[in-house]
């Protein structure tokens, strides 16, 4: 019976690969998304650690404070999840556990997606509430949730429909 597990299924996609090849190419995938978010909540964190050494910071009002804390410790989660799977790989290197680590790092990847969404959400938030206002920093936090919501989940949901309807 064929696996429905596209990150451990070699032949969902049609390709020639031993599960371990497969794993191996995935793992590789994984590896250059995480290159691209880590350097993203790098500059995020960066941004919010110098925010509190500048002289404005103490015009920040109780709400902005709150949310610029809440920004910091989501900063903090998105860092250690994405270097999360690196740090299994080495707790697991050399024991045949690729495709398992795979596995699990695929879904760390999906719940920093979601913690880097709120992040970038936050942080825009914070910089228009602050500099033009709370009405537009509402206006900016539900605008921007919702482009992370239609680019990270509707989108890929609407091509993985296309792609089923075309093949069928």
């Amino acid at each position: 019976m064929m696996s429905t597990d596209p990150v451990t299924d070699d032949r969902a996609d049609g390709r020639d690969e031993t599960p371990n090849e497969r794993a191996d190419r995935n793992w590789d995938e994984l590896m250059q998304e995480l290159r691209v978010m880590q350097t993203g909540t790098q500059i995020l964190t960066g941004f919010l650690l110098a925010v509190a050494f500048q002289q404005r910071f103490t015009d920040l009002d109780a709400l902005q404070h709150d949310l610029y804390i809440v920004l910091v410790a989501l900063s903090a989660v998105a860092t250690v999840l994405s270097l999360a799977p690196v740090g299994m790989h080495r707790a697991l290197f050399g024991r045949r556990r690729k495709p398992e680590l795979v596995r699990l790092a695929s879904r760390i990847v999906k719940i920093d997606l979601f913690v880097i969404g709120l992040l970038t959400a936050g942080v825009t938030t914070l910089i228009v509430d602050f500099t033009v206002g709370r009405t537009a920093g509402a206006v900016t936090l539900v605008v921007t949730l919702l482009a992370v919501l239609a680019l990270w989940a509707w989108l890929p949901r609407a091509v993985r429909t296309r792609s089923r309807r075309e093949t069928t």
